[in-house]
């Protein structure tokens, strides 16, 4: 496992969610399920399965208008994550004069503790939103 300090998976997870935008949201919940299976079949990355479903989730929501209590900057940070875990050759060009190569596993890990307390609302709200089986604007 490549090792790497907590600093250089934030400046990576920085560097990724400044290059997301929309379009990227949308390619990314196109690909959701490849990504899924990909988490599923990855012994490192399988403890995160349930997180990041949730992150899809939370993205899914925040692009289809549902819910936008969460700053872009989280929802950037999850989707550049996820893009990450998708594909790192993608952004190998970007690292190797800078940090070398950020396993999938630190990326993943520094992103939900990036945005824990996003996810926890987001979760709530969720979980509030099936028991009354309508959607309910509150803080």
């Amino acid at each position: 496992m490549a090792l790497f300090s907590q600093k250089d998976a934030r400046k990576q997870l920085d560097a990724e969610s400044e290059k997301v935008n929309r379009a990227d949201l949308e390619a990314l919940l196109e690909r959701q399920r490849a990504i899924e299976e990909k988490v599923k079949n990855s012994g490192k990355l399988q403890r995160f399965s349930a997180d990041i479903k949730l992150m899809f989730s939370m993205i899914r929501d925040y692009w289809n208008g549902n819910y936008r209590s969460v700053p872009w900057k989280s929802i950037a940070a999850m989707a550049g994550a996820l893009l990450y875990v998708m594909n790192p050759l993608d952004f190998i060009p970007d690292l190797i004069f800078g940090i070398g190569f950020v396993d999938d596993v630190g990326v993943v890990a520094l992103c939900l503790k990036l945005v824990e307390s996003d996810l926890h609302k987001y979760a709530a709200w969720k979980e509030h939103k099936e028991e009354h089986g309508h959607h309910t604007q509150s803080d």
